[in-house]
């Protein structure tokens, strides 16, 4: 409640004071059937369109804003997405100009052209997160003037009800003053019982002309607020249609064109590596022993040529270090060269572990008896 000092006069204090007493009364005489209330079926309707108009728009403005976080979320995971490649594309592979062209194209600088990601993810800010904002801006007014209308019928009622009230009451005094009732009417002299008859008459007439000028001016404010709404509701409900079909009709456009300028990239990338997978078989065609390990035994236990171990399938290079636990492990230090060798009984290999040799010691004493077993993981072919 405003303080008396702060723009509220004590007068305007006791009048809202006041207001809200008699709109409170009058609700509780409404509620206890005491008093009728003024319905408008057909406006309650429109009040509920007005409800869920306002709640599905919220909801939508909710959820295209969380579409739009998910759009700058899934462009910062493409984009590390797309530099994690560039990093691990090796420079002897197949297209890696077109690859470094590529990441380039993707992750262009703004200063030239934007990226597709961020037109994208712009356009659906302009044309259906910003037209929908405006949309749901008018509903605030709206609404405090539905709730201002309520407040209005309560006064309009009570003021009816009052008015109905002391018109009721005139006639009774009207008979009343006809032949006196009162001792001192009857005491006083027949000239002087004139005067107070008049005066009786005079003070109901004010009541009743003040209380009929009251109901006018409630009745008028309730109707101009009431007519206001009655034309504004239906024309608001109506317009929710091209409101969704904009919004969504928009964003499908966008997502059409984003979609489709990132599918030719999408394809430029799924090319890149086609042609990478079929460098990879010819590389296997030209070098056999590159994929001895899967070859039949007698493919490779002869060696392809002299200066290699009997048995020899492909070299690895240590990334790791590895110290040997049991006799028949081998010792790693990282940057070792290790020849790895077919095992005898090929039952004998456990998952992820292979037998080796380092290639150091083969180059000087051409000896594999200090071969031993060694974790896959820990060494990176070469």
């Amino acid at each position: 409640m405003a303080e008396i000092g702060k723009g509220v006069t004590a007068g305007k204090l006791a009048i809202s004071v006041q207001k809200r007493l008699t709109r409170a009364q009058e609700k509780v005489m409404q509620k206890l059937g005491k008093a009728d209330e003024t319905r408008d079926a057909a406006f309650e309707e429109m009040v509920a369109n007005f409800n869920k108009q306002m709640a599905e728009g919220s909801k939508l403005q909710k959820d295209m804003k969380a579409y739009l976080l998910a759009v700058k979320t899934m462009h910062d995971a493409s984009r590390r997405l797309q530099d994690c490649l560039a990093d691990m594309y090796e420079p002897d592979w197949f297209g890696k100009e077109e690859m470094d062209a590529l990441t380039e194209e993707m992750d262009s600088n703004l200063e030239d052209t934007d990226t597709l990601w961020l037109d994208y993810h712009q356009n659906i800010t302009d044309k259906s997160v910003t037209s929908l904002d405006s949309y749901l801006a008018q509903f605030p007014d709206i609404k405090a003037r539905i709730a201002k209308r309520d407040r209005k019928m309560v006064d309009f009622d009570s003021a009816r009800h009052h008015f109905s009230s002391l018109q009721k009451g005139k006639k009774k005094d009207e008979a009343k003053i006809a032949k006196p009732a009162a001792l001192l009417e009857m005491a006083a002299p027949s000239w002087a019982q004139g005067l107070i008859s008049a005066h009786q008459v005079a003070q109901t007439n004010l009541s009743f002309n003040q209380a009929e000028e009251d109901l006018g001016r409630a009745q008028k404010i309730f109707e101009e607020l009431n007519v206001e709404l009655q034309d504004e509701l239906p024309s608001l409900w109506d317009n929710r249609v091209g409101v969704y079909v904009n919004t969504f009709q928009g964003l499908a456009g966008h997502q059409e064109k984003f979609h489709g300028e990132m599918n030719k990239l999408s394809q430029n990338l799924n090319d890149i590596m086609t042609k990478l997978e079929e460098q990879r078989e010819e590389n296997e065609e030209a070098n056999p022993s590159d994929s001895a390990c899967s070859a039949p035994k007698s493919a490779v236990t002869n060696g392809s040529d002299g200066d290699l171990p009997p048995g020899f399938l492909y070299k690895v290079k240590a990334v790791h270090e590895y110290a040997a636990t049991d006799g028949d492990e081998l010792e790693l230090s990282i940057g070792d060269d290790v020849l790895v060798l077919a095992f005898d009984n090929p039952d004998e290999q456990d998952d992820g572990w292979l037998l080796g040799v380092q290639e150091t010691h083969w180059l000087q004493k051409k000896d594999i008896s200090v071969k031993g077993v060694f974790p896959e993981n820990f060494t990176q072919k070469v």
